[in-house]
């Protein structure tokens, strides 16, 4: 068995020990794993090694004799565990980045999140906590939109187990105008971008032999998913963070491409503010303009983002970008232009 799925199973393994205040037995233990990973079947020695790894890793998982047999269980003291230290920059550091995750509000995730920041905050000294408490009141997380995925939490669960298990995944997806249709993806992971969630997946129902083409497919237009008893080999050339990193926004592509776009002044500092990309390249002109370069999937993610900028933006390359946007300004021009007189 991969690598992977034995720190798979020994996480959930630890999941289900903290849920058992009182223990488990083996059987018990092995029946629970195989129920929520969704196994066809699991051996109990399995199990017996996942306990002595993490036993070996300085978890501190005891084992004892109960009426109801051996049962194994995690120990409600700290021995083998350290208390870490807070600090109050440290805990509003904390702070921000927990309000980042908003978006996965309604999830599993977040569930997780909230445990660890509640047990922070029973562990602080009063004047940790009021220090903090004067710094939140003057910092505060702004643009992320209220929205929660708790509708989704059965099928983002289900999303969960088919990345973890490489199993193929049944959706019916739709996408707005269109009719739901019933795809078969191969999931590699899953993105949070701009407060929304989004799967990366291979379609090779659609792509046919290009089993490197990765897209993304929006989780709030999942219908349903079903985890198959069907199996994928990840394809060992695909890097998702390399992939993800590629492009200005959430779009997906066989190969970006570069963008040339020339900025006012004004704009280039916003740009400059405000990246659109790790990788962009600003360059100074003789008449006072900057030429942006930038990689894209597609010319839609740029064109959002020029128009923002108005008339301080002007697409040069390539040429359906620049197309797509004269369309626009003229479509817009139609619409704004005055009423004729009486």
């Amino acid at each position: 068995m991969a690598r992977n799925e034995q720190l798979i199973r020994q996480h959930k393994i630890l999941q289900i020990l903290e849920r058992r205040r009182f223990g488990i037995t083996l059987r018990d233990l092995r029946d629970t794993v195989v129920e929520e990973l969704g196994l066809t079947s699991l051996h109990e020695k399995s199990i017996r090694r996942d306990l002595d790894a993490l036993v070996a890793a300085g978890l501190p998982i005891v084992d004892e004799m109960t009426p109801r047999g051996r049962v194994w269980k995690l120990t409600r003291d700290d021995k083998g565990l350290h208390k870490i230290p807070i600090t109050a920059s440290e805990l509003i550091a904390l702070s921000m980045g927990r309000d980042l995750m908003l978006p996965l509000v309604g999830t599993q995730f977040w569930i997780g999140i909230e445990s660890f920041w509640n047990k922070v905050q029973e562990q602080l000294p009063y004047s940790v906590f009021e220090l903090y408490e004067r710094y939140r009141r003057t910092l505060y997380v702004l643009g992320i939109p209220t929205k929660s995925y708790e509708n989704h939490q059965g099928i983002l669960k289900t999303i969960n187990r088919a990345i973890q298990e490489h199993r193929v995944l049944e959706v019916v997806y739709q996408t707005p105008g269109k009719a739901a249709s019933t795809r078969h993806l191969h999931p590699y992971g899953l993105v949070l971008f701009q407060s929304s969630i989004y799967v990366v997946a291979t379609d090779p129902e659609s792509d046919g032999e290009d089993t490197t083409r990765l897209r993304h497919w929006k989780l709030d237009r999942f219908k349903s998913a079903k985890a198959m008893d069907k199996w994928f080999k990840p394809n060992e050339a695909i890097d998702l963070q390399e992939h993800l990193g590629q492009s200005v926004g959430i779009f997906s592509g066989n190969q970006p491409r570069e963008y040339r776009i020339r900025l006012s002044p004004q704009a280039a500092m916003w740009v400059a503010e405000e990246p659109w990309h790790a990788e962009q390249q600003l360059q100074s002109q003789e008449d006072g303009s900057v030429i942006l370069r930038v990689p894209a999937y597609q010319d839609t993610e740029i064109v959002q983002r020029v128009l923002r900028l108005g008339a301080e933006a002007e697409v040069l390359e390539p040429a359906s970008c620049r197309e797509a946007l004269r369309e626009i300004a003229c479509a817009l021009c139609q619409r704004y232009r005055p009423a004729a007189d009486p």
